[in-house]
């Protein structure tokens, strides 16, 4: 149970730090980082809303960043 939970929080850091790129901060200080983060969390949500709305998200292939890249090389 442990780690399905861990899991779970593993694919959503990963897709916050593909969507936003948020493993470094934009900015300089702690105020405007934790805006920096807002913006990105809210940006992710949305994200995420859109794939809820317009697909079923339990249902879509998921492939690798070097699959990403072959198909777009060789297209």
């Amino acid at each position: 149970t442990k780690y399905a939970l861990r899991a779970g929080v593993e694919g959503t850091v990963s897709q916050a730090l593909d969507v936003t790129g948020i493993r470094r901060a934009r900015y300089r200080g702690l105020p405007k980082v934790r805006v920096q983060h807002a913006f990105s969390a809210t940006a992710l949500n949305v994200v995420r809303l859109d794939a809820w709305w317009t697909t079923d998200p339990l249902r879509t292939p998921r492939t690798s960043r070097l699959e990403r890249l072959s198909h777009r090389l060789a297209g």
